[in-house]
């Protein structure tokens, strides 16, 4: 069986406001459940592919500082 995770994970939220997809992301994390984190990694590929490059230095570099 062949699953596309982002079609999934992007139909899912399709028309979904702020709050839900804050509480999903939230309530992901809190779970610490493994098989959320495709999900999680789909919202970080659309907000990634949404930036421009001044928008992805500054993820990278946030993601730097915080990885020291």
């Amino acid at each position: 069986m062949n699953i596309d995770i982002r079609k999934s994970i992007k139909d899912n939220f399709k028309g979904a406001t702020a709050d839900e997809i804050k509480a999903s992301i939230v309530s992901s994390i809190d779970e610490g459940d493994e098989v959320t984190l495709p999900g999680i990694g789909v919202f970080f590929e659309i907000l990634w592919n949404s930036c421009n490059d001044d928008e992805k230095d500054f993820i990278l570099n946030k993601l730097e500082s915080i990885l020291k």
